[in-house]
């Protein structure tokens, strides 16, 4: 299995992230997603995944800054805006053998059972 965790290594969640993967010792790659944003196409394959509506964050400066438009995005128009300004995206987002399965993070959330890290 080949784990990847993109977010950046200032954000509260993804330290969270990290310290209960440390924890219990599950090999991970951390991708800096300021240093080293997603491609569209990378993007594309994560909506497909989990969603547009899920993979926003919403309480970043960036999503703010929209405006009112922001409401009437479909997929294209958020895949356009993740691409454009990673900060967009909500952290952190793993990625397991090259598929998106669960954004966000929660020690005791049942989602954390999509990693099948047992």
């Amino acid at each position: 299995m080949r784990l990847q965790i993109h977010g950046i290594p200032t954000c509260g969640t993804c330290k969270k992230a990290i310290k209960w993967l440390n924890a219990n010792e599950i090999n991970f790659e951390f991708i800096n997603t300021k240093e080293h944003p997603p491609s569209r196409n990378e993007i594309e394959q994560w909506v497909k995944s989990l969603t547009a509506k899920a993979m926003r964050n919403t309480s970043g400066r960036s999503y703010r800054e929209l405006g009112a438009q922001k409401q009437t995005w479909q997929d294209k128009a958020w895949i356009e805006a993740f691409a454009t300004d990673a900060m967009l995206l909500k952290r952190p987002i793993f990625v397991k053998d090259g598929v998106a399965v669960m954004v966000g993070f929660r020690e005791n959330d049942a989602a954390i059972k999509l990693l099948n890290l047992d």
